[in-house]
């Protein structure tokens, strides 16, 4: 029997649902997609396809919405409105909500959120302050209004389990470290979970047989190195902040610069609230760093065009030197069996430019661009962007985290009966 499953990605600013028909042990089937923009920083934009048709795309709301939590009421009350869409004509026609949840502490997999587990992830909100707190609004939101809604956390942390205890240990005091759960877990675990999977089907081989280096590369970024279909090493760390610059996160610094950066940063930000605190130094690195520190602007689309600024030069080169760094290690770390270099995220499918340049300064180690092909427009779910004759291949895949939560509940039979 199929069941309706909402997959929902709460951002630091857009809330996305998708709507799923699925069977237990099948592929989820896509119905409808929206998406709000824009929450901290309006105009408030709203996009929604129901099935391959656009509905609307980039509608100015006026409604107030202030929270992501107003932005999914919004959305479902939408859903549900829609006369043309009769897969959710009321909320007892929804069985699964699963939301995506960037920190899961040691959970290995998803879980079905009851009381015991929403206190857990709430008491992990500390690690992950930014992006956990969004996620369980809703889900409170959804226990109270549709008590008959299953609502499973997916987690981005889950993924990288696998690391191995020498590479996720931090090298402090370990009776610390384990009574406050200091290590590194890793994050963008759903996307990468579909790109091993998918990108080991476009080679032909199981999943459990690739051995690949990813870049999630969006306003978020991040590199992983997948061993035999596993997350062997990963460069976000106990919080997303760790590793490459984003938007408006610094990525790596010398732990030492927040104090030389200001005198206040051990304090709590104004912005913290009774039950989610966030020190100043977080706030700083988090909200007021990476390309929007160095460059005003959060789009990359617009650094990657303007190298005749020296500003969006700097911005550029810094971010290539900081992949090519994760490249570099994770290619010795795998002791050069790497099946493919891939792309993924909104930059690394959108920017032909930071992929030519990238691969280009990683040629040593046998990585070669196709210009043909890397000029072509990204629409297949893997695509080819290498030269043919080089020794490792070069792929671009589309991710699709949404599609991937839904996956993981309809395959998994305790959480999809």
């Amino acid at each position: 029997m199929s069941k309706i499953i909402l997959s929902v990605n709460a951002g630091s600013s857009s809330v996305k649902i998708s709507v799923y028909s699925a069977s237990q042990g099948q592929e989820p089937k896509e119905l409808a997609e929206t998406q709000i923009d824009g929450l901290t920083a309006p105009p408030l934009q709203l996009k929604y396809t129901r099935g391959s048709q656009s509905i609307c795309k980039g509608k100015n709301l006026e409604e107030k919405i202030s929270s992501q939590n107003d932005a999914f009421k919004y959305m479902l009350e939408q859903l549900i409105a829609d006369k043309e869409f009769e897969a959710i004509n009321r909320k007892e026609d929804i069985a699964i909500v699963c939301h995506r949840v960037v920190h899961g502490g040691d959970y290995e997999m998803p879980q079905v959120i009851n009381e015991d587990t929403y206190h857990h992830l709430e008491a992990l909100t500390d690690l992950a302050p930014l992006h956990n707190a969004s996620a369980l609004e809703i889900v409170k939101y959804l226990i109270k209004e549709m008590p008959e809604t299953k609502n499973v956390a997916v987690f981005d942390s889950e993924f990288h389990q696998s690391i191995p205890e020498h590479i996720r240990t931090y090298p402090i005091n370990q009776e610390i470290a384990k009574k406050n759960k200091l290590r590194k877990y890793g994050f963008h675990g759903i996307s990468y979970s579909f790109i091993a999977r998918s990108v080991a089907q476009f080679l032909g081989k199981k999943t459990s047989e690739a051995s690949l280096i990813i870049l999630h590369l969006g306003s978020g970024a991040s590199a992983c190195a997948v061993k035999n279909g596993k997350s062997w090493d990963t460069s976000m760390g106990l919080t997303p902040l760790a590793g490459l610059p984003g938007a408006t996160r610094s990525g790596s610094v010398d732990p030492s610069l927040v104090f030389h950066y200001a005198t206040n940063v051990g304090k709590l930000s104004p912005s913290s609230t009774e039950s989610l605190h966030i020190s100043r130094a977080e706030e700083i690195l988090n909200k007021e760093s990476g390309w929007k520190a160095l460059t005003g602007t959060t789009n990359f689309g617009t650094i990657a065009s303007s190298s005749s600024s020296p500003e969006m030069k700097l911005a550029f080169d810094i971010f290539v030197d900081r992949i090519l760094g994760y490249i570099g290690s994770y290619y010795v770390s795998l002791h050069g069996k790497v099946d493919a270099l891939v792309f993924a995220g909104g930059i690394g499918e959108k920017s032909d430019l930071l992929r030519k340049r990238v691969t280009d300064e990683a040629s040593c180690l046998g990585f070669e661009i196709d210009g043909e092909l890397n000029n072509r427009k990204i629409e297949d779910v893997v695509q080819e962007v290498g030269k043919k004759e080089a020794k490792h291949r070069t792929l671009v895949c589309q991710t699709n985290e949404q599609f991937e939560m839904a996956r993981l509940v309809s395959v998994n039979g305790k959480l999809f009966g």
